[in-house]
């Protein structure tokens, strides 16, 4: 038999070696008469699936599915429908086992899907009935037979036709000839799968006469969304990859065409944009409009103007500054000004800098000029100069975009690559975040590390690293942000705010403290509201505030003319915390709206509630800090990691002990019941005993394990998936390390439940007769120790990097690292029970080893491998301490994602990429109970202690047409 060839790394998209003709057999109808033969199209999307439309597969008795290759002639395969839905007209198929199902490829390149909107180029490799020949076939040794071969549709589509039906209309090359007006040439081409730029855009499903034989219609990928529930969505992205929401497929165009690397590139622009969009979205940035804000050439060390504009050493003449000043909208422009494309952006707290950064990434996405690089933002604030950049933001990278972590046909991951060739942009955001002792050694790093970049800071913090490090940011000027202007301030707040009751448009609760800013600017009282209100961030927190139709705040005890008293906020500074502080009370006083937001039916959360959980967060991301440094990034697998080494170490422990000692007193239980004459009693007593030790030995090492490796760094999110792919066999080195790795586990763990069986439960009294003799303990530690091995070599051999064709979400990683951990629960009950079955059938017999094989199976499943990912990975961490330990001792919500997810949505957090983050600096430093000392020049506060915002928890004390089948 002949081997199939290996798939090629490209092309990524359509391969038309994997274009499938689906033949169905329907039985007989009530009358006795003859079933129906009925032919389509289909596509292998995974290894083991095919996708065609639903009307092709309708009620069929049995499918084959015909695979025709030049090289091999025909591969005729059964298949069976896993899955279908009528209104999206798709069908899933499960290529079973044949005699000619080892000559198809083993492993496929994933499927990415797009969503079209405009007008593109496509194509599609089905089987129709007008290309019906008679003729020597392959595969056949008469003479003449009649078999259709297959067509290469090629033409164009548009979204912008068939718009009430929701399809796609596909302009094709019509056939010569149609022969039969009762059926279509093009029925069998149904289920076929329509391609554009090697993205799998819809599905071939009918052809209506009345538009011509050069017109084909196919359901659209994006519009299978509005038609399914999002269980089915859900079902689909398991079988085929469809990613979990339209926001996440592809936009086509942009033009097919350019290298692989280009591909990468145009793939991460979509992802950023589409991360950014929905959080500019949801920061109201547009509502009623942006704020004015600009920016001027800002003084002090930067590098000389002739390295700015790169002028040749040869001119003899300096050169003059660049003209850099403008309002916020014009920031690409700007960038684009400078010849070096070098710039450092300088602002006080709040001043808008990272909502600069948002918009210069927008602005150039959206407006794209070939060539450019993909901006990026990365929150310096994680960053240790210890590590490279490069290597840094790589991670960053791989977190936020796991389809960058596939392998590039230049070795290392997509995201290496982008880098190395510099197609990423990188927008540093929050150089003041860093710790003071490193910037310094990070500015240093910046310079000899990347060519193009945006890096944003406070001014003071950014001037004592250049002094510190004594170099500057080479070929980079500087640009600082400017207080807001009162006339633009005042033309917001009207426009932003409710009016008062009984008033016109023009009337709002703002009204006196405008007058008095604009009558009195030098008042006292005016001076500390207009120096508070001069900075983007305390504008929104204040309409926030006072948001409500008479202007109140949420207490009911303040209006906006309050700011004004003297006696109540006698500093700038007083203002800023009276602000800060009643954020919260306003934030939760309203519902939170979004796509995601917590559905109504559930119970939420008032400001009462969420401000002890959110100063637990915030004091959490303060104690991750270490010499200075400020960490901002809110991640799910480190909640927790600031209690005591040794608490997490119990709470770890003792759920693995659960885990593993329920299991195993469960599982002896009927083994004593069936394999022994003991009565009832004795099996509970020794099932008991059995589990308490189990229990005790396995939360002991699982806890001792976790408690070295937590020390080193290394409980991480699994950024993989569960899947045979092209580069397992590369990875055979890794799958050996981990092999000998299980080795050792097998051995340690069989000796140490062998010891305790023989020993300790023997002694007890509670012998059962089952142990044996020496000879079958040693057999017993072999077994494990064998299926230990096998368990961890096969563990790194079938994971593949995670893909998920967007950008990810917290919660996307959370539920990735919990299906991994499912897979890995499986696959210890698939490797453990039939080798131990087949060892004890061989010696004992086949009754034995299935009962034995059975129990042990389900042991290590649910015993071992839910011990094992409960103790040992960064999902059986966050389930210990943030699902259990921390609701347990009243520190987080039980509901904490949606927690999470209803504060993102009432702007308390952001989203960046795979963590949260909380809105503003300003917002983190107050809910831990005072903001840091400020230094900075101007910052516009005095000094002064903060009050607490809320008194402290407790716990903080310690139409339809016809198929074409």
């Amino acid at each position: 038999m002949t081997a199939a060839p290996e798939p090629s790394p490209e092309p990524l998209g359509f391969d038309p070696r994997r274009a499938v003709q689906v033949l169905v057999e329907t039985d007989g109808g009530p009358d006795g008469g003859p079933g129906e033969r009925r032919r389509g199209s289909g596509y292998r999307v995974t290894a083991d699936t095919v996708l065609t439309a639903a009307h092709v597969v309708r009620d069929a008795s049995s499918v084959r599915l015909r695979f025709a290759d030049g090289a091999l002639g025909t591969t005729e395969v059964p298949g069976t429908r896993v899955w279908s839905d009528t209104a999206a007209d798709i069908a899933v198929l499960r290529i079973e086992p044949g005699p000619d199902r080892d000559r198809l490829p083993p492993r496929v390149t994933p499927v990415r899907f797009a969503r079209v909107t405009g007008v593109v180029e496509c194509e599609a490799l089905g089987f129709p009935r007008f290309k019906l020949h008679r003729g020597p076939a392959p595969g056949h040794d008469r003479p003449s037979v009649p078999y259709r071969d297959s067509h290469h549709a090629r033409g164009t589509t548009s979204p912008f036709s068939n718009l009430r039906r929701g399809t796609l209309e596909l302009a094709l090359r019509a056939p010569e000839y149609d022969t039969d007006g009762r059926r279509s040439p093009w029925e069998g081409m149904s289920g076929a799968a329509v391609w554009s730029a090697g993205r799998l855009i819809g599905v071939v499903s009918e052809h209506h006469r009345s538009d011509g034989l050069g017109t084909l219609t196919a359901g659209r990928v994006d519009r299978w969304y509005a038609l399914l529930t999002p269980e089915q969505v859900g079902e689909l992205g398991e079988l085929i990859g469809l990613p979990p929401d339209a926001e996440r497929l592809i936009r086509l165009p942009p033009p097919p065409g350019g290298s692989w690397l280009d591909a990468a590139a145009r793939d991460l622009a979509s992802w950023v944009e589409r991360q950014w969009s929905e959080e500019e979205r949801r920061r109201s940035v547009h509502d009623p409009f942006p704020m004015r804000v600009c920016f001027r050439n800002a003084t002090g060390r930067f590098d000389n103007w002739s390295n700015v504009r790169r002028t040749p050493p040869s001119s003899g003449t300096p050169s003059p500054p660049l003209p850099l000043a403008g309002p916020l909208e014009r920031i690409v422009e700007v960038y684009r000004s400078v010849p070096s494309r070098r710039l450092v952006v300088l602002g006080e707290a709040g001043a808008g800098k990272t909502i600069l950064a948002l918009r210069l990434v927008l602005d150039r996405l959206r407006a794209p000029v070939p060539g450019d690089p993909v901006p990026v933002i990365f929150s310096l604030g994680s960053w240790d100069p210890a590590e490279s950049l490069h290597d840094w933001m790589r991670g960053q990278l791989v977190r936020d975009y796991p389809d960058l972590n596939v392998p590039s046909p230049e070795g290392g991951s997509l995201a290496d690559a982008l880098l190395r060739s510099h197609r990423v942009l990188p927008v540093l955001d929050g150089f003041d975040e860093m710790a003071e002792d490193l910037r310094s050694t990070a500015l240093r790093a910046v310079n000899a590390t990347v060519t193009d970049l945006v890096l944003t800071s406070r001014p003071e913090e950014y001037d004592r690293a250049v002094r510190a490090a004594g170099v500057v940011l080479r070929g980079a000027p500087g640009i600082v942000l400017d207080p807001l202007d009162p006339r633009d301030l005042a033309t917001y707040l009207r426009r932003a705010s409710p009016p008062a009751p009984g008033g016109d448009e023009s009337s709002t609760a703002w009204e006196p403290v405008l007058r008095e800013l604009a009558r009195r600017p030098r008042g006292e009282g005016a001076e500390n509201v207009a120096r508070v209100l001069g900075t983007p961030l305390m504008v929104a927190l204040a309409r926030t505030v006072y948001q409500s139709a008479n202007g109140r705040s949420p207490d009911d005890r303040s209006v906006p003319e309050d700011l004004l008293d003297v006696r109540r906020f006698p500093t700038a500074r007083a203002v800023e915390d009276h602000l800060l502080a009643a954020f919260l009370p306003a934030a939760y006083d309203a519902p939170p709206a979004g796509a995601h937001a917590v559905q109504p039916r559930r119970r939420g959360w008032d400001a009462e509630q969420a401000a002890p959980w959110l100063g637990y967060l915030a004091r959490h991301l303060d104690r991750l800090g270490q010499g200075g440094q400020v960490v901002r990034d809110l991640a799910w697998w480190e909640l927790g990691t600031t209690l005591r080494r040794s608490t997490r170490t119990f709470a770890v422990g003792a759920l693995a002990a659960v885990a593993f000692g329920v299991t195993t007193a469960v599982g002896n239980i009927p083994v004593d019941l069936v394999a022994t004459a003991f009565p009832l009693g004795f099996a509970l007593r020794r099932g008991a005993v059995v589990g308490v030790l189990h229990g005790l030995a396995a939360g002991s090492v699982f806890g001792f394990i976790y408690w070295w490796m937590s020390g080193r760094g290394r409980i991480k999110p699994l950024q993989v998936r569960a899947r045979i792919s092209r580069g397992a066999w590369k990875r055979r080195d890794e799958a050996l390390r981990s092999a000998l790795a299980g080795l050792v586990v097998g051995a340690v763990a069989s000796t140490t439940l062998i010891l305790l069986d023989r020993v300790v439960v023997s002694g007890l009294g509670l012998d059962d007769g089952q142990g044996g003799s020496r000879t079958a303990a040693l057999v017993f530690v072999a077994e494990l120790t064998a299926g230990g091995a096998l368990v961890f070599g096969l563990t790194a051999l079938l994971e593949a990097p995670l893909q998920s064709g967007s950008a990810t979400r917290p919660t996307d990683l959370l539920n990735a690292n919990r299906r991994r951990v499912a897979h890995r629960l499986v696959l210890w009950a698939l490797v453990i029970g039939p080798l131990v079955g087949v060892v004890e059938g061989l010696w004992h017999g086949p009754l034995r080893g299935l009962q034995v094989g059975t129990v042990f199976g389900l042991e290590a499943a649910f015993g071992a491998g839910l011990a094992y990912g409960c103790g040992l990975t960064a999902w059986g961490q966050w389930v210990a301490l943030a699902r259990i330990w921390l609701p347990l001792t009243g520190r987080l919500p039980w509901r904490l994602m949606a927690f999470l997810d209803d504060a993102h949505q009432r702007e308390v957090l952001r989203q960046a990429g795979a963590v949260y983050q909380f809105r503003h600096a300003s917002v983190q430093e107050h809910l831990t109970g005072g903001l840091r000392d400020r230094t900075t020049a101007g910052s516009g506060g005095t000094s002064g202690n903060r009050a607490e915002p809320h008194p402290r928890h407790p716990s903080q004390d310690k139409d339809t047409g016809t198929g074409v089948s």
